[in-house]
């Protein structure tokens, strides 16, 4: 019997190098462990396959760079991962050949999403990043010969030394290469990492100036005919008709079911969510003797559940349904929201006003109970 999960997320955790900001699960080289831990992944699918519908919407590889990981090694996690309707493969500049460029899309990668960060050569040695400018322009052109037609591209803001003409500057060479998707992030330095010990001082002053860059972001975006779909994403409308919103994470942010593969991964299903340990020998002798990883498991009740629904929804810019929602919402402080125009309570629906959304996370706050 299967189970009715159609999302899958494959963690990668590979790199050539630690970026300093970065603080996800992470292991340098270890060449001679990626086809170990791709022969892992594929046995930990097999024990869980059953959490997964017969069709999936989405499957995405993130990391670390899951382009790092040996190209042999990828392709055959990709030949031995279920089809879905939309496959992403995050990578980083650098990486990308014409040969890996073909062989992902021969092996049904329809997505490609692409670290960029900025295209500053000095913001780039900030952020301790190997890709240089012309590495990120090579690696698209590289992917559209391959016949990719879904490319999205992150950038970060909000960088130790970065001034409004250069936020300016990284959007106009961003908008040359005509991405179909942009993600652009306020950077996020973790509190005692070697990255806040370098620039304190800086960040500070960079956090002085998050609310005039995001604004700079949106204006810039929405008048090059972009749509500010989520609070940090936007999307091409495409002659077409495609629907180019990034369809994983829309997932996550409209409170569906996930299965996560891999060392730090996380799957939330039904009343449950958990998440792998981070060990990578641990992970691996586990599979190895067919045995699940090892896992901390939190039970999601009904609240829980509920208030994510409403917290990751008012992200989105389409209304949020809210029945079944209510009893988590805040009644005066929805109320003091629509008195100063941030909120808008339809009756079956709830959404932030523009202005609101700019304010995000903190007209959340006032709403959920």
């Amino acid at each position: 019997m299967t189970g009715g999960a159609r999302h899958l997320y494959v963690h990668l955790p590979f790199c050539a190098h630690r970026c300093g900001y970065c603080d996800f699960v992470t292991v340098l080289g270890r060449s001679g462990q990626h086809a170990p831990y791709v022969e892992a992944l594929l046995q930990e699918l097999e024990l869980e396959r059953g959490v997964l519908a017969e069709e999936l919407e989405t499957v995405f590889l993130g990391g670390g760079t899951p382009t790092f990981t040996s190209l042999p090694d990828l392709v055959r996690l990709l030949e031995g991962l279920p089809t879905a309707e939309e496959v992403t493969v995050e990578a980083n500049p650098e990486t990308v050949t014409q040969e890996l460029a073909r062989s992902l899309r021969d092996a049904g990668v329809t997505r490609i999403s692409l670290g960029a960060q900025t295209f500053r050569p000095r913001l780039l040695d900030v952020l301790e990043r190997v890709a240089q400018p012309d590495d990120i322009r090579r690696a698209v052109h590289h992917l559209r010969d391959a016949g990719f037609d879904n490319i999205s591209l992150d950038l970060i803001y909000g960088i130790p030394g970065q001034s409004t003409a250069d936020l300016e500057a990284d959007l106009d060479d961003a908008l040359a290469l005509e991405p179909e998707h942009l993600s652009c992030y306020e950077l996020e330095a973790k509190p005692g990492t070697r990255f806040t010990h370098a620039w304190g001082a800086e960040l500070v002053r960079q956090a002085d100036a998050i609310e005039d860059y995001f604004e700079r972001v949106v204006a810039r975006l929405t008048g090059a005919g972009y749509r500010w779909y989520e609070t940090a994403n936007f999307c091409h409308a495409d002659a077409d008709g495609r629907d180019l919103r990034a369809r994983h994470n829309l997932a996550y942010w409209l409170g569906r079911d996930y299965l996560g593969l891999g060392i730090g991964a996380v799957s939330t299903i039904e009343n449950r969510r958990w998440r792998n340990a981070p060990r990578l020998g641990r992970y691996l002798e586990s599979l190895a003797a067919g045995r699940a990883p090892e896992r901390d498991v939190e039970p999601l009740d009904g609240d829980v559940r509920a208030r994510e629904r409403v917290m990751l929804g008012l992200r989105l810019d389409e209304p949020l349904p809210v029945r079944g929602l209510r009893s988590v919402l805040d009644a005066e402080g929805l109320a003091r929201a629509e008195q100063l125009g941030l909120a808008v309570d339809g009756g079956e629906t709830l959404a932030l006003t523009r202005r609101g959304r700019f304010l995000g996370g903190g007209v959340t706050a006032e709403i959920v109970a």
